[in-house]
């Protein structure tokens, strides 16, 4: 179905845009924390939406409350500040309005899986075709170090002082549960894979979810030190990439095989085990996905990043643009008040 949005969206064409880096950086100064590892997300956004073939009046920022929801103002593009947890529903009535623009929801783990879970998991099972990037640093930073639903079980934090006592959400397992269709997981320190997975999020039709790894070095410096420094990385992550096997390790000697359903670390150096053994990563394959997400705090398994999920279905969107469509021409259709009314009711004089 063609509609007049699509024509209007598609009469600029990407030879006709010519941007760069420096068209997306605001003149309003930076206020995050020296250190803070959402500087790297918003230079790679930065780097990447010139990729993505739109002119920058096609781009909307929608954000909550939290540091990380400070995004918007740090781009030169139309944007929304909006209430706590409720960037998600707000950015879905802009992208029902207005099908033609991209539509990008900055989060962060206490702003999009606390107050925010509810819309978070109608978003992903509806399949809105929105760009949700979730900043995951396992903590309340902009009320100065409470515990998140993603801080770790015993981490004292200034409302734990004893131990977090919750057990966490794991964010790609709740996207994955909740029917989100592309789920992704990427880190603050490695530009080039965030880059690449923000464009894919961009190109995918329906509820993209990425969860971005960032360090808060006020109050939960280093958690994440484990799976994103050079030197420990490689070790103890295994990035997921489609049609590949698991491997992983500083000498990639390591892989990821199933016993059953459970994942299990092989040695690809005992003389037992080949990569031929090794589990192939499919992203098409929603199951093998929730498993792989179930890698994430396991202590004995690597932690997967990259993207887990990513598969196609009619976005709602669009069905309610297809909806209008069909029935535009429906004998009452517009009749506000014989909707009202319904088929039976009485008048009360």
């Amino acid at each position: 179905m063609t509609t007049m949005i699509d024509k209007i969206a598609n009469a600029v064409t990407p030879k006709e845009i010519n941007l760069t880096p420096k068209d997306f950086k605001s003149p309003v100064d930076v206020r995050w924390c020296p250190g803070c590892g959402d500087y790297s997300i918003l230079g790679q956004v930065q780097k990447t939406l010139p990729t993505l073939g739109l002119p920058k009046e096609k781009f909307v920022f929608v954000s909550g409350i939290g540091c990380s929801s400070r995004f918007p103002y740090y781009m030169p593009t139309y944007g929304m500040h909006t209430l706590h947890g409720r960037a998600i529903p707000i950015a879905t009535g802009l992208k029902i309005a207005r099908p033609d623009l991209s539509v990008w929801v900055i989060t962060g783990d206490g702003d999009g899986l606390s107050i925010g879970g509810n819309h978070f998991i109608h978003g992903a099972r509806r399949n809105i075709d929105l760009n949700v990037l979730l900043f995951n640093n396992a903590i309340y930073s902009l009320t100065k170090g409470q515990y998140s639903p993603t801080s770790l079980e015993g981490q004292k934090t200034k409302s734990s002082p004893l131990g977090v006592l919750d057990y966490p959400f794991n964010p790609p397992e709740v996207a994955i549960g909740a029917g989100a269709t592309f789920v992704a997981r990427a880190y603050d320190k490695d530009p080039a894979q965030l880059q690449r997975i923000i464009k894919r999020a961009h190109e995918h039709k329906g509820f993209s979810f990425v969860e971005i790894y960032t360090n808060c070095v006020i109050f939960n410096d280093h958690a994440y030190d484990k799976y994103t420094r050079k030197d420990m990385r490689m070790e103890h992550s295994v990035e997921l990439r489609h049609g590949e096997p698991l491997i992983f390790g500083k000498n990639r000697d390591k892989g990821i095989m199933l016993d059953g359903f459970k994942p299990v670390v092989v040695n690809l150096d005992d003389g037992k085990h080949s990569v031929d053994d090794l589990l192939v990563h499919d992203e098409t394959d929603p199951a093998l996905a929730f498993i792989l997400s179930n890698m994430t705090y396991n202590p004995s398994l690597p932690r997967p990043v990259g993207v887990f999920l990513a598969i196609s279905k009619p976005t709602y969107d669009y069905k309610v643009e297809y909806q209008i469509e069909e029935h535009k021409n429906d004998p009452g259709a517009y009749d506000l008040n014989s909707l009202l009314k319904g088929s039976e009711y009485w008048e009360v004089k």
